[in-house]
């Protein structure tokens, strides 16, 4: 039966407004081979609906779904699509309609069957990949023989408690083409050897970053044109600058130019059936300092199949007797040596079923399921295990406070225990961010039991609405909540999936921030155990990283890039910040190559950028500022730095370029056209022509240098009409008249404007360097103050304003990024660049993050697993893991945490989690002798914010005024601002000086007013 009438994905028609962000992940052509694929998911517990849900998210051809058995209390603990009503069911027929919700483009269908009927490969045939969970070994065996000798892509997995395993095989011959998913590296050359070598150098200004084995093809050379779009050669990497690419003794001669390009090859990949894998597996690691783990585990996999099989039953839960047994079974499997501690917790555990784990898993194994739809993607090669033993609470439970108990939790209580499942339901959390982690989140939480005890609570926050590019990922959203708050909404639907939460969940619209300050207070932390970031900026991160080291609560952090994830820990006084180490800031590309020496498309986007910006943003702020400020005029002939550019740009737009038609639009676009497409080409040509050598007698016009030629406008010419089209709709939308999109309009209009003729000027220079001061050209000698008399008084145009435009990326019909492509491609037409689509174009200016459902789930999978430890209040560093994650390569990495760096004054040893308090808002003279006679320290200066309070080196008449004043009256005498309602603390830093007179680091200083 199907779920879902949606027709089945045309290839040709992928929605980018829905997948936005994983298409910068996927890329186009892997999503149109996804659209080709029928996935069939067996088992529809945690595990199975975790995996679909991905799948359905992601968007392959259609998903089938098959469990016919009938749904139990327990099931509601990691299947979050399941109801409580639902009980009695079969499992696959009440979870299809809701996977079906989560896309309309995917068809969910519903394989029909019976309690008791098993999978069979009757029932598998017509599937592109076939996933099973929750089946028995033997079943797994017989279905595998089928795929493999058929050569189709075969899943296995299943989790036990805090155990997970996966097994791939994509038959005999599966082609990979993209292993990585990195973009091709490319980079400009100097020389290329004419020898059996062919040694080629590149330009010092980046590292080329191949690698051994790379391919790479050529464009652009001169001289050795036979390398322009040849056959990719294989790279020998000689040096940073430098790596060979075989013999080019028969090429012409070398002269000038070129680039390379690496040229991504295809793997052939050949993987073993299920049954040869059980007796020599290949393991994929994933955590290496669990290294000799998977042996032992997978022998405990199978003596689990072997138990069930003899049992009808797993081990019970902390049942010594039936672990016992289980061990025996192992040992009767293989002569290695296994870690019994390591099995007999599988055996423990083997009835636990924990929503984080699932999430690991189930994230995991959707990304495997889209490599073999794709191709795109590395297979894991072919077992995984994983557990997170660290994550058991220090006091293990026993057997009875182990045992079901029939409630929704019973998986969980098997692993934890009675016990420590108060612990989870009272803890209280604060959720920063309701996006795509924010919303895997809540679904863990919400399955955990989080908070749903008496004492719990989960604060949520986001000032965020719902758009419709986050329904590819932020799965608690659906197409009727568009426009509506994230927090709001995600709260709501959790509750749904776990009634227990009602009433436990607060949701607020609230930024978190120094302006918040009064709604996320000392109170407000008091009350919270800790903090989780579900942030998409660093700034706001560390801001509540800077707030949990005040209020010394610990941090759960994570964030995503496309297949990549990490996850940190921050315990107080155990770990570093986050702050603690940041990534460098991104490497910029200098303004004079912006603004006259662009050499890839990312120079010309953001120039359209910074364009988009200076015609249809600043100039309506700067004509508003001029109607509404009295004395604007005033203060920007006296203080400005480009008073003679900012009049000009106001008697432009409200005197000579003031459109009263929308065909006075299109004009004005065809003159920009004309002024930065062709004029301003031309005149750099005439200060800096073709010919042009520096200083040292070599061409100008070389290495990163390209010599741009002027364009002739040709209303004919696609680029070149889209240009007029954006460009004259945003200037019509600055002065509020209608907009057209009729080509035809355009061309009639254009090919009727005077455009007028252009002579290059003389003296024009040119800033070749940012360390060259920007030049004093000609048009800068005007005088403001004549200019300004042009100007209208703004009481002749009362109530006049312009509406400057509001850059937003994600709608289709606002012309904004239409613009942008345009103006970028135009600019890279100038200089011989090759152009960017659309889709490109918008990641790059909208600066978007690209984004997949399965990268989310399994690192909100590895944040819970953390929180488990937060909750039993772990005091060991070992005890806890940060994470790393390339789903692409494959790739795990976990870590200890840093410690948090020790410093010391005296004999005193402190961190950034310590600091000095001082109560009843004290006056200074006081800190300032507390600090002399408690440590023999002299306090050098004392500052608050950006505010300098005092300092041993201002005159005796402001240490006398200073020094008796309390601290709250002082920061308000210096700041000249009085302090809010709502503080009641002052964060201080001081500059102490020991007695040899060095200086010494102290903590910080919190001052209680």
């Amino acid at each position: 039966m199907t779920t879902n009438a949606a027709m089945d994905v045309d290839e040709a028609q992928i929605d980018e407004g829905l997948y936005s962000r994983q298409l910068y992940v996927l890329g186009h052509e892997a999503m149109k081979r996804m659209a080709a694929s029928n996935v069939l998911v067996v088992g529809m517990k945690g595990l199975g609906v975790e995996i679909a849900k991905n799948i359905v998210l992601a968007g392959v051809k259609s998903v089938t779904i098959f469990d016919p058995e009938p749904v139990k209390l327990q099931d509601l603990g990691t299947q979050f699509f399941l109801r409580e009503s639902d009980i009695g069911r079969s499992r696959g027929e009440a979870t299809a309609p809701r996977l079906a919700e989560l896309n309309t483009y995917v068809p969910v269908k519903h394989l029909s069957g019976v309690s008791g009927q098993e999978i069979s490969v009757d029932l598998v045939k017509g599937f592109q990949v076939i996933v099973l969970t929750n089946v028995s070994l033997a079943k797994q065996l017989e279905i595998n023989d089928w795929t493999h000798q058929n050569d189709i892509p075969f899943i296995a997995a299943d989790t036990r408690g805090l155990f997970g395993n996966v097994f791939n095989d994509f038959g005999t011959k599966f082609t990979c083409v993209d292993p990585t998913g990195e973009q091709p590296l490319t980079g400009m050359i100097v020389s290329v050897a004419q020898d059996a070598d062919g040694l080629v150098t590149c330009l010092d200004e980046t590292r080329h970053g191949l690698e051994d084995g790379d391919f790479v093809t050529f464009s652009e050379v001169k001289g050795m044109h036979e390398l322009n779009g040849c056959e990719p050669r294989e790279v020998t990497v000689k040096g940073s600058y430098t790596f060979t690419i075989g013999d080019t003794s028969g090429l012409g001669n070398y002269i000038s130019g070129g680039i390379f390009t690496q040229v991504k090859m295809p793997k052939r990949l050949a993987f073993k059936s299920l049954r040869e894998s059980l007796k020599s597996p290949e393991f994929f690691i994933t955590d290496f300092a669990k290294f000799d783990r998977p042996t032992t585990l997978h022998t405990g996999f199978q003596a689990l199949a072997s138990f069930q099989a003899q049992y009808g039953r797993f081990p019970a839960p902390r049942d010594t007797s039936d672990a016992a047994e289980f061990i025996s079974l192992a040992k009767n499997i293989t002569t290695d040596e296994l870690d019994e501690n390591i099995l007999r917790e599988l055996a423990f555990q083997a009835t636990g079923d924990l929503s984080p784990v699932v999430a690991v898993i189930g994230g995991f194994v959707a990304q495997e399921v889209l490599k073999a739809s794709s191709a795109k993607f590395h297979p894991m090669v072919q077992h995984l295990y994983f557990d997170s033993l660290e994550s058991l609470p220090a006091t293990l439970p026993t057997a009875e406070d182990a045992s079901p108990s029939g409630t929704r939790y019973d998986g969980q209580i098997a692993v934890f225990g009675r016990l420590f499942q108060e612990k989870i339901e009272n803890h209280r959390q604060f959720l920063v961010g309701s996006g795509a982690i924010g919303c895997e989140m809540l679904k863990n939480w919400s399955m955990m039991g989080l908070a749903s005890g008496p004492n719990g609570v989960i604060h949520v926050t986001d000032l965020d609405t719902i758009e419709k590019s986050n329904l590819n990922r932020q799965f608690l959203f659906r197409p009727k909540d568009l426009g509506r708050f994230k927090a709001e909404t995600a709260a709501n639907a959790v509750v749904d999936m776990n009634p227990d939460l009602q009433g436990k969940i607060t949701t607020k619209q609230e930024p978190v921030g120094p302006d918040t300050e009064n709604v996320f207070g000392e109170d407000f932390f008091a009350g919270i155990d800790g903090v989780t970031n579900a942030l998409d900026n660093v700034k706001a991160r560390v801001y509540m990283d800077q707030r949990c080291v005040f209020y010394q609560k610990p941090l759960l952090e994570s964030g995503t890039l496309g297949t990549k994830g990490n996850t940190q820990v921050v315990i107080p006084y155990l770990t570093e910040s986050y702050a603690s180490s940041q990534d460098p800031p991104e490497k910029e590309a200098p303004s004079c190559t912006i603004k006259n020496f662009p050499n890839a498309i990312q120079h010309t986007i953001q120039w359209a950028r910074e364009y988009f910006e200076g015609l249809f943003i600043k100039p309506a702020q700067t004509v508003n500022s001029y109607l509404s400020e009295p004395s604007f005029l005033e203060t920007t002939l006296r203080y400005a730095g480009n008073q003679t550019e900012q009049i000009k740009s106001i008697v432009s737009y409200l005197v000579t370029h003031k459109p009263l038609t929308f065909e006075e639009c299109i004009s004005w676009a065809r003159l920009q056209f004309e002024e930065n497409y062709n004029n301003s080409i031309q005149q750099l040509l005439y200060s800096l022509p073709k010919d042009a050598t520096t200083s040292s007698g070599q061409p100008f016009w070389s290495g990163p240098k390209r010599a741009p030629d002027p364009l002739i406008f040709d209303s004919s010419n696609p680029t070149h009409l889209d240009f007029i089209i954006a460009a004259a709709n945003l200037h019509a939308f600055n002065y509020g008249l209608r907009g057209e999109i009729d080509p035809a309009l355009f061309k009639k209009v254009v090919d009727s404007v005077v455009v007028p003729p252009f002579t290059p000027r003389s003296g024009v220079k040119i800033q070749i360097s940012d360390n060259d001061a920007p030049p004093e050209n000609p048009s800068d000698t005007e005088d403001p103050d004549a200019l300004a008399k042009l100007l209208p008084p703004p009481s002749s145009l009362a109530g006049y304003r312009l509406t400057a435009v509001e850059f937003e990326k994600d709608d289709d019909t606002n012309f904004h990024i239409d613009f942008i492509t345009a103006a970028s491609n135009l600019r890279a037409m100038n200089y011989n660049i090759a152009i960017a689509d659309r889709h490109t174009t918008k990641q790059i200016a909208g600066k978007i993050i690209p984004a997949i459902a399965t990268t989310t789930a399994l690192v909100t999978g590895l944040v819970c697993l953390e929180l488990y430890k937060v909750i039993d209040n772990k005091r060991k560093l070992e005890d806890y893991k940060n994470g790393f994650v390339n789903l692409a390569l494959p790739f795990f990495g976990f870590s200890e945490p840093i410690a948090a760096q020790k410093n010391k004054y005296g004999t005193h040893e402190w961190t950034l989690w310590d600091r000095f308090e001082f109560k009843d808002d004290p006056a200074l003279r006081d800190i300032v002798s507390w600090f002399k006679d408690k440590h023999n320290l002299e306090v050098t200066m004392v500052s608050q914010g950006v505010s300098m309070l005092w300092s041993s080196f201002v005159g005796k008449k402001k240490s006398e005024e200073r020094l008796p004043l309390k601290m709250s009256t002082l920061v308000e005498f210096v700041s000249k601002k009085p302090l809010s309602k709502h503080t009641r603390h002052l964060l201080v830093e001081v500059m102490v000086s020991d007695e040899e007179g060095e200086d010494v680091e102290v903590p910080f200083i919190v001052v209680r007013i």
